[in-house]
């Protein structure tokens, strides 16, 4: 296909990188044994493949290699940490806490627990998406089992303060659960500093291939204890059955090995791009701002609110050269605006006129210099066409 889009939907996927690719590729043909086949070469030659990515992984987490199952993808491991600890602990405690912006990965597991008895608290965000840490500790109490939160938001790229979350949860001696899907591979991620008990990962977010994640389970003590939630076979001890993806736990190894040697020098140089793109925006276009902490966020992320513009008509309007979200690619289908945004204060027509950039590693400032004149080229011309737009700027009252 000639003349692509620029891609700055990195949040949504990554593309795998080609060094990755190439190390899996022989695990479709050329090895295609089992990793359960104790019996002959093929057999002992997958699961050795997978014992490397196991301490690829490990490696980048500074976590036990048998601490890891390997899962189809973050939303399965989520389900299996929520649900698998829940199912475990039922009848001792009765309580969970998260956060209203989490991912629906989350958030619909919670509900679903919700109709089963489960008392679940959704903790509010202020402006710029951060949680208080008085008032999460102030929620915990004897039935409390654990906390549920992200470390960082798929939306605005928000880093939550997981090392003090970790120790809160530490002191009052409940779990804490954490979808690291965002995180991983991007910045720092180490569970066992932050007194994480489960976290959630999933390789297509950070250059490996789609279908394929993992979930970390503390060996610490009190260990979390969880219950399978697929049956079938009693693989990956006893936690989570069924044939191992082989090709795909070797792309998420070599990703994980390539995101420990890249990942500072990659932090520098997408900040700066990403930087670029939104101090342009800010100092040519009226009414633009950034959604959520400036400080405390991913370096690839810009969550931008432009003022009076449906966001749906500006991606159409250029769909066909640069690629971008509105939200969550789990939600798309969705026409309602961002519950990450609503949750953060904004009005139901900011939160629509609200874009997501994530950039990547190929990623380019000349990439980067185009979307900026296309965006803004766009934007003014649709705000031209709104005729509230005028009202707006001459200062009437519109109630948005």
């Amino acid at each position: 296909m000639q003349n692509k889009p620029i891609y700055l939907d990195h949040n949504s996927t990554t593309p795998v990188d080609p060094s990755v690719l190439e190390k899996m590729l022989p695990y479709f043909v050329e090895a295609p044994g089992n990793a359960s086949s104790h019996n002959h070469a093929y057999g002992w030659e997958a699961k050795a493949a997978v014992e490397k990515a196991e301490m690829q992984l490990a490696d980048l987490l500074k976590v036990e290699p048998d601490s890891l199952i390997f899962t189809s993808g973050a939303t399965e491991s989520l389900n299996l940490a929520i649900k698998g600890l829940a199912d475990r602990w039922q009848g001792l405690k009765n309580h969970i806490i998260s956060c209203e912006t989490e991912h629906p990965a989350v958030l619909d597991t919670l509900d679903f627990l919700e109709m089963k008895g489960w008392n679940i608290t959704r903790i509010p965000v202020d402006s710029q998406g951060t949680i208080d840490l008085d008032q999460l500790e102030n929620m915990i109490d004897d039935e409390t089992l654990c906390v549920v939160l992200m470390w960082a938001n798929n939306e605005t790229g928000l880093i939550h303060p997981v090392d003090q979350i970790g120790e809160i949860c530490q002191k009052k001696k409940v779990f804490f659960c954490c979808d690291a899907t965002q995180a991983v591979g991007k910045i720092p991620v180490y569970p066992r500093e932050n007194y994480i008990d489960l976290m959630a990962l999933s390789a297509h977010k950070f250059y490996g291939p789609k279908g394929v994640g993992a979930l970390y389970v503390s060996k610490e003590k009190p260990r979390p204890g969880l219950r399978a939630q697929i049956h079938g076979g009693g693989h990956q001890r006893n936690l989570r059955s069924g044939t191992l993806n082989i090709p795909g736990i070797v792309g998420m190894g070599a990703a994980a090995e390539l995101a420990g040697r890249t990942m500072s020098e990659e932090w520098e140089r997408i900040k700066r791009l990403r930087d670029l793109l939104e101090q342009y925006f800010l100092n040519n276009l009226d009414d633009v701002q950034v959604n959520g902490d400036p400080k405390s966020r991913l370096p690839h992320v810009a969550n931008l609110c432009f003022k009076l513009v449906d966001g749906e008509q500006l991606m159409g309007q250029v769909n066909d050269v640069v690629s971008v979200s509105s939200g969550s690619a789990c939600t798309s289908a969705d026409p309602d605006p961002s519950h990450v945004l609503l949750a953060m204060g904004l009005s139901e027509a900011d939160a629509k006129s609200s874009m997501r950039f994530s950039l990547g590693r190929s990623t380019t400032e000349e990439e980067i210099e185009r979307v900026c004149d296309i965006f803004e080229e766009k934007i003014s011309l649709l705000r031209q066409q709104n005729p509230v737009w005028e009202m707006y700027k001459s200062g009437v009252d519109l109630g948005l």
